[in-house]
């Protein structure tokens, strides 16, 4: 077996922070093209394995130049790439994956299964060695697998050129200096890409209509792949109603009703190297209400029904921005109340200097009651990330908790306004 796809598996933590984490200079390590690893995850509650799949050569890297080393310590999962017995990081990443919310399923205690994922990463010039890593429960990095990549390996596939037309939605800025979102479709016919380009103009819409994203329209590209499905509508497995879709979409993710996804990892990601990409936004072209978002893999979205705009907001938030479901229900542990979380809009005070601490007026009470003369104040509000005790939020309402007030509250907004810097500049 060829060096470029030697698999080390190991389980040692690492302290990355042993490690060089100076930016380097985009072009003398990286070109042009994307590289995407596709690889599997095998496992249960409390096992994972790690398996390669290909590796695939895409037209175009579409991600940030100048911030190549990533030092926001966001996600679950993290990877790294650097030159060969070298501690110096080229460039890192980190990310969630839907493997790992199904870990924290019932489902997942009783039986085992498999995920196919990818992550992209500047398609390297020479010899260079790409870790993957998970945190475990105290958040801290487990290596998980090691590959070698020469970029002159000839087992590394080109990526297909497809029949399908690129619409450019929205913007035409240099990609180096702008958040490139691609949008898919699923569920809409040959008959209905009219439609979707609607829907996208209808996305471009909504996304402007947000503080503090109507800030920065200038810092976007947004372009969609006219990709049709046989079927029309999308799949509610509790309905009975099952459609051959493209990126074959469905409801009831988890035997969770409104949540919306895919398992179709390698379609999505191979419609959506067709062009330049940050993030991945798929329009379901249903009326039901639901959707999902996973930070830096994808979102999906609904199209049809009356909240629309607000859940296309909300998912990006999780997307693009890491951003925490702020609402709480009884019954609900997936936070351990020991660590602090990564998510910048969650805190259980363990870390809380780290957070928003710095927006909180000196007379504001930590722990804040949910009191109406506090209801337009930032503070510390108890019950978010689906726990009722123990994990606070910034405000007593916000876009990642409801849609009563419409808008995300300044720590949302501070988060996401540095994550577009964090691609922009």
């Amino acid at each position: 077996m060829k060096k470029s796809l030697t698999i080390i598996l190991s389980t040692i933590i690492v302290f990355l922070g042993l490690k060089v984490k100076a930016q380097v200079e985009y072009d003398n390590y990286f070109t042009d093209n994307q590289l995407r690893i596709d690889y599997y995850l095998f496992g249960n509650s409390d096992t994972v394995s790690y398996a390669l799949d290909k590796l695939v050569k895409e037209p175009k890297w579409g991600g940030p130049r100048a911030h190549l080393v990533d030092s926001t310590n966001y996600g679950m999962y993290f990877v790294e790439v650097t030159l060969p017995d070298s501690d110096v990081v080229l460039y890192s990443h980190g990310y969630c994956l839907l493997f790992g919310e199904w870990q924290t399923t019932d489902e997942a205690t009783k039986i085992s299964k498999g995920f196919h994922e990818s992550v992209v990463i500047p398609f390297p010039k020479e010899l260079v060695e790409v870790t993957f890593y998970a945190k475990n429960d105290h958040l801290e990095l487990n290596e998980q697998m090691k590959i070698f990549v020469d970029p002159n390996d000839y087992f590394i596939k080109p990526a297909p050129k497809l029949p399908y037309a690129v619409y450019n939605v929205y913007g035409d800025y240099p990609v180096e200096n702008a958040v490139d979102i691609v949008l898919l479709p699923d569920g809409y016919t040959e008959q209905e890409m009219g439609k979707f380009v609607k829907d996208c103009q209808f996305f471009v819409k909504s996304l402007f209509s947000y503080a503090p994203y109507n800030r920065y329209q200038d810092r976007f590209n947004i372009r969609a792949v006219l990709v049709p499905s046989q079927d029309s509508d999308i799949t509610m497995p509790g309905d009975g109603l099952y459609r051959n879709t493209a990126l074959s979409c469905s409801f009831w993710t988890f035997d969770s009703e409104r949540y919306c996804m895919t398992y179709d990892n390698e379609t999505m990601k191979t419609l959506a190297g067709q062009v330049p990409y940050d993030q991945i936004y798929i329009l379901a072209n249903t009326k039901k209400y639901g959707g999902g978002g996973i930070f830096n893999s994808y979102c999906v979205s609904t199209t049809g029904n009356s909240y629309s705009s607000d859940v296309i907001i909300h998912e990006f938030g999780h997307g693009f921005a890491g951003l925490a479901d702020e609402y709480a229900y009884d019954g609900t542990d997936n936070y351990s109340l020991e660590v602090e979380p990564w998510e910048p809009n969650i805190t259980t005070l363990v870390g809380f200097d780290a957070k928003w601490k710095d927006m909180l007026g000196k007379k504001t009470p930590v722990p804040t009651p949910v009191e109406k003369k506090y209801e337009n104040t930032v503070g510390v509000y108890e019950g978010a990330g689906y726990q009722l005790n123990g994990i606070y939020r910034p405000m007593i309402d916000c876009l990642m908790n409801t849609f009563n007030g419409d808008k995300f509250c300044p720590v949302c907004e501070r988060a996401i306004e540095r994550m577009i810097l964090h691609y922009t500049e």
